[in-house]
């Protein structure tokens, strides 16, 4: 997907009509209108200005979606709990590990819950047994 069609996708995304978002970045219908069928390239004044207003510039820009503050406490809150599981897991099997291992063994607990494979304790704790051996 190019850039122009990300644009046009944002706008879309946040119910807005040409002429309103064009107006966002600074600029007429008509220029909006060419950015959003790949005559004319935005300008970073543009974008800055469209940044300010809440439009995700990174995906408009690189086709990849900026991480929100709820992304990142979800993010946070998925590896506390990758951490409990882990400290959990190793006291009820007596077993240690070195901060290192720990330190894999939370990042792949981390990865299982973000790509919400809701793995079962069971999986959990064998998981942390092999990363443990």
């Amino acid at each position: 997907m190019e850039l122009f069609e990300r644009l046009k996708e944002e706008r879309i995304r946040l119910g807005m009509s040409q002429t309103a978002f064009g107006e966002l970045g600074g600029v007429k219908v008509l220029a909006q209108r060419n950015y959003e069928t790949g005559k004319r390239s935005p300008d970073a004044s543009y974008l800055e200005r469209l940044a300010a207003m809440g439009v995700d510039v990174l995906y408009v820009v690189t086709g990849a979606h900026a991480l929100t503050q709820q992304d990142l406490e979800a993010d946070l809150d998925r590896y506390g709990k990758a951490w409990e599981t882990l400290e959990m897991a190793l006291e009820a099997t007596g077993r240690e590990m070195s901060a290192a291992k720990k330190r894999k063994a939370a990042d792949a607990l981390f990865r299982a819950s973000k790509e919400q494979m809701a793995p079962t304790n069971d999986q959990l704790v064998n998981l942390v047994l092999e990363l443990a051996a």
